[in-house]
């Protein structure tokens, strides 16, 4: 079948996500009948560099023959099991392995990011339930921070698409002034700027610690934010006003975890443990549905008891999966064999070079790197930009999607010099044309 017949069988079947369906008349998806590592290929044989890793979840590329492979070994052994009065070694494995890089003795697992938000802001609250501090139940969390679109996930969301028709529903938490250096004044430092942001936090706690459960905050880069940045002090400090002012800290690393900031969780470049991580995207390298609450052993002992009430009062029906296990645990001795995050490094120092014309352009504002995610500002756009520059990169065989006058990548860790350049030089000609 070619790609018209499976978008007209798309369009009057599939309801696809943060979509109006409309829109697809004029702006067909893409109809993806296949993946090459860093490429997407549809159903005519036309090739397209993944340059967001589809949806920042794709680590080592398209069928990748080492997670297909303990996959297809795992199919033979177990495909799933309950994981409420059942266990499995994926499941034990992966939680051990998880425990010694982050250094947080438990995992609860869910199915995707927002169910990790919703798993870690109900941790948060039975525990002070568990600890006598019942009114212990509000969540403060930075502006423009993106969380999930589930109803507890949205609640301490602060992006207005994603929150102002449900607002009715959610319930109410406290947002302060974000990092981003962006919002730095002219000749302020990124590092002078988050100082000042962490001072807004800091009065907060000192007037709501009591009535607060938790801080749930993206390390470094605010993702829906357009690639937001900021000055790893920030979260330094916010650790020891967790610690002063008793309110947990949630480490939302759905998107920036495995890797992406240059470090294996971002967390690692402030020097701090969180009470609370949130992993899912690149946990299984793309491949499956898996998210992961990591928790210190003092929080999980409070829920350690006779009383069922005591105990954390959440479940997914494919919670542990042993399919997903496997497939993350293929990823995390992809890192290790491979060395991973030094080999990044040397990409990324490439990708810097080949981005310098880009940085010299007049509409380019704030360039910005950490990692393997770059990101800069255009200026000069109205409100159709970001889809033209999507359509027009197609064209260009790039997938991308820009968020607003935001234009970034984050391209799978198999990318090369050739995919690279492809990246850099599209991206400047398109700059020249719209």
């Amino acid at each position: 079948m070619s790609n018209e017949d499976w978008l007209g069988r798309s369009r009057a079947a599939v309801w696809h996500p943060c979509t109006q369906m409309k829109h697809l008349e004029r702006m067909p998806p893409l109809a993806v009948a296949r993946g090459e590592g860093a490429w997407l290929i549809d159903h005519d044989g036309r090739r397209y560099l993944d340059g967001i890793s589809s949806w920042w979840v794709n680590l080592f590329g398209h069928a990748n023959p080492r997670i297909n492979a303990a996959i297809i070994d795992q199919l033979g052994r177990i495909e799933h099991v309950m994981l409420a009065g059942c266990t499995h070694a994926p499941v034990v494995e992966l939680s051990e392995r998880l425990a010694r890089l982050s250094g947080l003795g438990h995992a609860f697992y869910g199915s995707d990011g927002a169910s990790a938000t919703e798993i870690a802001l109900k941790m948060s609250f039975h525990f002070w339930r568990n600890r006598g501090r019942p009114h212990k139940t509000g969540y403060v969390s930075l502006q423009n921070g993106y969380h999930g679109e589930t109803l507890g996930a949205l609640s301490v969301t602060d992006v207005a698409l994603f929150k102002d028709v449900y607002a009715p529903l959610l319930r109410h938490s406290h947002q302060v002034i974000s990092p981003d250096w962006r919002l730095a004044e002219v000749e302020e430092s990124a590092e002078a700027y988050a100082w000042r942001a962490i001072a807004q936090m800091q009065d907060f706690l000192a007037e709501c610690a009591d009535t607060t459960a938790a801080v749930i905050v993206e390390p470094l880069v605010q993702g829906a934010a357009g690639m937001a940045m900021y000055h790893p002090i920030y979260l330094t400090r916010l650790r020891e006003l967790c610690d002063e002012y008793e309110v947990h800290l949630i480490a939302d690393e759905i998107a920036v975890g495995f890797g992406r900031t240059g470090t294996l969780f971002a967390c690692e470049q402030a020097g701090i443990r969180a009470d609370f991580l949130c992993l899912s995207k690149g946990i299984t390298g793309g491949y499956l549905p898996l998210s992961c609450v990591l928790t210190r052993d003092e929080i999980y002992a409070a829920f350690y008891a006779d009383a069922t009430a005591r105990g954390f009062l959440h479940s997914h029906s494919y919670t542990g999966n042993p399919l997903a296990c496997r497939a993350a645990l293929a990823v995390l001795d992809i890192f290790e064999s491979d060395q991973i995050l030094a080999r990044n490094r040397v990409k990324a120092a490439r990708f810097n070079q080949l981005l310098a014309p880009l940085a010299a352009h007049p509409r380019v504002r704030h360039l910005r790197h950490l990692g393997m995610i770059w990101a800069f500002d255009v200026t000069d756009v109205d409100a159709g930009f970001s889809a033209r520059f999507h359509q027009q990169a197609l064209a260009r065989g790039l997938f991308i999607r820009p968020i607003g006058n935001s234009v970034y990548f984050m391209p799978p860790y198999v990318i090369e010099e050739p995919e690279m350049r492809l990246m850099a030089e599209v991206a400047l000609d398109l700059l020249q044309a719209l």
